[in-house]
C-alpha cells in the first residue's frame, strides 16, 4: 500500500489549483487522473472566459490549463502525477483503490481532495442510441482535440452555455447548425452567446424537444415536438429536421460516486445538478480529512472550480499542519472571488441551490 500526505483525485481545473495551493503550503501531493493528460474539460475549451482578470478573463480554456499545469513545475520534488489512473474506490478509512494499466493499487493518504468533476446527462427519446448522436463533450473532443467533424448538418439540443458555445464552435468549423432546441420556455445560457447564433441565422426553438431519431444504420433525421406549460407534448406539433448528427447538451451531474461509496453525507439539489456532498466552509466533507472542490460540489463554471480548488488545497494542507505563509489573506481573497462569481442574476440558480443544501444540512 502506497502512502502520501495529500491525494487529489482529478486533474481538471479544481484539482490542478488544489495541488498548486497545497504545494505552496508545503504539502506532499499525489495527483491522479484517469486521462492521459491533465486539464480536464479545459483542454477542449477553445472559447475565452468571462469574468475578471483573476478568473482568467479573455483567456481560452486550453491556455488556462497550460498555465495551471506550468504552475506545478517548480514542485516536482513533492509532487507525483499519475495519469491513466482511475480511482475505483474510496473507503471510510481513507484508503483509495486505483487501477493503472491493469495494475491494481491502494493509496492511504493523510488527506484527500475529490475533484472528479461532472458527467453529461442523457436525454430519453426513441432511438437515442443511433450512431451520430453525441454529447456536447464528445463533440468538443472530436473537434478541438482531434480535428474531426461530427457531421455536416446538426441540431443542438439544449440552450445552456455549453450548447450555445459548442454550436458556435461547430459553425466556425464549417458545420451547419440547423437549430437549437430548448425544452424550457426561455434560453438557459448567456444572451451574448444566443445573440451570436441568431445573428448567424440559427433558430433557437424554445418549448421544443426531440421526440425521436430516425435512421437505419445511423441518424438521418429527427422529429421535434412542442411542449406545453406542463412540459407535455402538444399533439400535432411534430416536425421533421434532416440531420447527419445530433448533439445533446442538457446539463451535467456531479460525479459523486466515490463520495457516496464512502457513505459521506449527501443531498439531492436539482439546482446544483444532482447529488452533492454536505461541506464545511473549508470544503471538508462529513468524513474527516476528505475535501471536495469543483463540479463534484455542484455544477458551476470552470472559474468557480478553480477558486474552490484553491481553497480546498489550502485547507487540506492546513489539516496536515502545512500552513501557507499568506493563508489568511489568500483565503479572504478567494472567498471574495467566489462570492463575486455567484453574484447577480446569472448566479441566482447556484445561490438558491447552496441555500437549499445549507437548509438540509441544518435540518439533518
Amino acid at each position: 500500500m502506497r502512502t502520501t500526505e495529500l491525494l487529489i483525485i482529478g486533474g481538471g481545473p479544481a484539482g490542478l489549483m488544489a495541488a498548486k495551493t497545497a504545494l505552496e503550503a508545503g504539502a506532499q501531493v499525489t495527483l491522479i487522473d484517469r486521462n492521459n493528460r491533465l486539464g480536464g474539460q479545459l483542454i477542449k475549451q477553445t472559447h475565452k472566459f468571462f469574468g475578471s482578470e483573476k478568473q482568467y478573463a479573455k483567456t481560452r480554456g486550453l491556455t488556462i490549463a497550460e498555465k495551471l499545469i506550468t504552475d506545478l513545475e517548480d514542485y516536482h520534488d513533492r509532487l507525483k502525477i499519475c495519469l491513466n489512473t482511475t480511482a475505483l474506490g474510496l473507503y471510510r478509512d481513507r484508503v483509495v483503490t486505483t487501477v493503472c494499466n491493469d495494475t491494481y493499487d491502494k493509496i492511504h493518504p493523510q488527506a484527500i481532495i475529490v475533484a472528479t468533476g461532472a458527467f453529461e446527462k442523457c436525454l430519453a427519446f426513441e432511438n437515442n442510441d443511433l450512431p451520430g448522436i453525441y454529447g456536447a463533450g464528445a463533440v468538443q473532443t472530436l473537434m478541438n482535440l482531434y480535428g474531426v467533424l461530427p457531421g455536416k448538418e446538426i441540431v443542438m439540443v439544449g440552450s445552456g452555455n455549453i450548447g450555445l458555445i459548442v454550436s458556435y464552435q461547430l459553425i466556425q468549423a464549417g458545420v451547419r447548425v440547423k437549430a437549437v432546441l430548448e425544452a424550457a420556455p426561455v434560453i438557459g445560457g448567456y444572451k451574448v452567446h444566443a445573440s451570436k447564433l441568431r445573428r448567424l441565422g440559427v433558430p433557437i426553438l424554445t418549448s421544443t424537444t426531440v421526440q425521436k431519431a430516425i435512421g437505419s444504420l445511423e441518424i438521418e433525421k429527427i422529429v421535434t415536438v412542442k411542449l406545453d406549460s406542463n412540459w407535455q407534448a402538444i399533439e400535432g406539433s411534430e416536425a421533421e429536421i434532416y440531420v447527419d448528427a445530433l448533439c445533446v447538451a442538457v446539463g451535467l451531474s456531479p460525479m459523486h460516486q466515490l463520495l457516496s461509496m464512502a457513505d459521506i453525507q449527501m443531498c439531492y439539489v436539482s439546482e446544483l445538478g444532482g447529488l452533492v456532498p454536505h461541506v464545511s466552509e473549508d470544503y471538508e466533507t462529513s468524513l474527516d480529512s476528505v475535501f471536495v472542490a469543483g463540479d463534484v460540489t455542484g455544477v458551476e463554471e470552470a472559474s468557480s472550480a478553480i477558486v474552490e480548488g484553491a481553497i480546498a488545497g489550502l485547507m487540506a494542507a492546513k489539516k496536515m499542519n502545512h500552513l501557507h505563509p499568506e493563508a489568511d489573506r489568500i483565503l479572504c481573497e478567494y472567498r471574495t472571488q467566489l462570492d463575486n462569481l455567484r453574484s447577480g442574476p446569472c448566479g441566482c440558480k447556484i445561490r438558491n441551490g447552496l441555500g437549499k443544501l445549507k437548509e438540509n444540512q441544518h435540518v439533518g
